[in-house]
C-alpha cells in the first residue's frame, strides 16, 4: 500500500509538471504554498500559477477519484458475482448511467430551464446515479426468484439492459444537434478534460462515502468466497450485503460517468493486477485495488495529454489500449488452467 501509494503521489507531481506548458516541481510547490498564505524563495509566472489551480489540479483530483472509484466497484462486484470478468457494465450500472447522461446532454435545455442555476451542476450526475440505480433495480428484480438472487439470471439480463441502453442512445444520437453530437461523440469516450472544481466536490461528496463503506465491507466479501450458502451459516446476510454493494456500486460508477464519460476495463483489469500480486484477500485488496485504479487512471490521462500534444487523446481509447490486450491474457490464462 506504501508502495502503491507513493506511485500515485508522483503520477500526481508529473502530471501537475508535463504538458503544453511544462512546470517545475519547485515551481508547482511555491503555488500550492501560495494558495496557504506561504511563500517560497520559487519565481513563477502568473500564467502558471493559473494553469496549475484551475486546470491541473482538478483534473489530477478527478482522475484520483474516478479511478479510485471505478477500480473499487469493480473489485467489489467480482467478489459478489464470484467471477473473475464482472465489472461494472455487466450489471447495467454504467450503461443505465450513460443513457440517463446522454439524455440531458440531448434534452439539456429542456431540463436545465426550470432548475436553478446553483443546482444545475448536479443535475447530470443525479440523472447518471437514477439511470445506474434503475437499471441494476431492475435487472436485481429480473433476477429474484423464491426470495433469493440467482447471479447467472443477473448477468443475462444485463447483457440484454446493455443492449437495450444502447439502442436507446443511438436514437437520442440521432435526434441530436451538430454541437449535442460533436458533445456525445467526446464524452463517450472519456476525458478529464473540462474538470473544475466544483466538479471536484461533487465527485468527493458523492463517491467517497459509498468507496469508505465498500472497503469495509472486506471481510464480508472473504467469506463470501466460499458460497452463498456457507457465508449465509457464518452470519452473512447475504441479501442485504448484495442490496448495498450494488447500491452504492452505482452510485460510484454513475456519477463518475456523468463528469468523465464512459471509461472502460479499469475496474476489470486493476483488481486482476492486484490479486496476482498480493492475493485474493480483500482486506489487501480493496484498498490496493483503489490506489492502483488511482495510479492507472491518472498515467493514463497524462498518456493521453501527451501522445498528441498540444491536442489530446480521449482517455477511454488509452485505457482500452492497454486493457483489451490484458483481457484477452486474462481470457487465455484461464483457459489454460482448465
Amino acid at each position: 500500500m506504501l508502495l502503491l501509494l507513493g506511485a500515485v503521489l508522483v503520477i500526481g507531481v508529473i502530471s501537475l509538471s508535463l504538458g503544453a506548458v511544462e512546470i517545475r516541481p519547485l515551481e508547482i510547490a511555491a503555488i500550492l504554498a501560495s494558495k496557504l498564505g506561504l511563500s517560497l524563495p520559487v519565481s513563477y509566472e502568473p500564467s502558471e500559477g493559473a494553469l496549475l489551480w484551475t486546470i491541473r489540479l482538478p483534473r489530477v483530483f478527478c482522475g484520483l477519484f474516478v479511478g479510485a472509484g471505478l477500480a473499487l466497484s469493480g473489485a467489489v462486484l467480482q467478489g459478489l458475482f464470484r467471477n473473475p470478468l464482472a465489472d461494472p457494465t455487466l450489471i447495467g450500472v454504467s450503461s443505465g448511467a450513460a443513457l440517463a447522461a446522454v439524455s440531458c446532454l440531448v434534452l439539456g435545455e429542456t431540463i436545465l430551464r426550470h432548475v436553478p442555476s446553483g443546482l444545475a451542476l448536479f443535475v447530470v450526475p443525479l440523472a447518471s446515479f437514477g439511470g445506474g440505480f434503475l437499471l441494476v433495480n431492475l435487472v436485481w428484480r429480473l433476477s429474484r426468484q423464491e426470495g433469493r438472487t440467482q447471479i447467472s439470471t443477473m448477468l443475462l439480463a444485463g447483457i440484454a439492459l446493455n443492449s437495450l441502453c444502447g439502442a436507446g442512445i443511438g436514437v437520442l444520437t440521432f435526434l441530436a444537434n451538430d454541437a449535442q453530437l460533436r458533445s456525445i461523440t467526446f464524452w463517450s469516450l472519456g476525458s478529464l478534460g473540462g474538470t473544475t472544481w466544483p466538479i471536484v466536490g461533487v465527485l468527493a461528496a458523492l463517491t467517497v462515502l459509498p468507496a469508505l463503506w465498500l472497503a469495509r465491507q472486506a471481510q464480508a466479501l472473504n467469506v463470501l468466497l466460499l458460497g452463498e450458502a456457507e457465508a449465509g451459516h457464518l452470519g452473512v446476510n447475504v441479501e442485504h450485503l448484495k442490496q448495498r454493494i450494488i447500491l452504492a456500486a452505482a452510485l460510484i460508477v454513475g456519477v463518475s460517468v456523468s463528469f468523465v464519460g464512459i471509461i472502460g476495463f479499469v475496474g476489470l483489469v486493476t483488481p486482476h493486477l492486484i490479486r496476482l500480486w498480493l492475493g485474493p484477500d480483500y482486506r489487501r485488496l480493496l484498498p490496493c485495488a483503489a490506489l492502483l485504479g488511482a495510479f492507472l487512471l491518472m498515467a493514463s490521462d497524462l498518456a493521453a495529454r501527451l501522445v498528441v500534444t498540444p491536442a489530446e487523446l480521449p482517455i477511454g481509447v488509452v485505457t482500452a489500449l492497454l486493457g483489451a490486450p490484458f483481457f484477452l491474457w486474462i481470457l487465455r490464462r484461464e483457459r489454460q488452467q482448465l
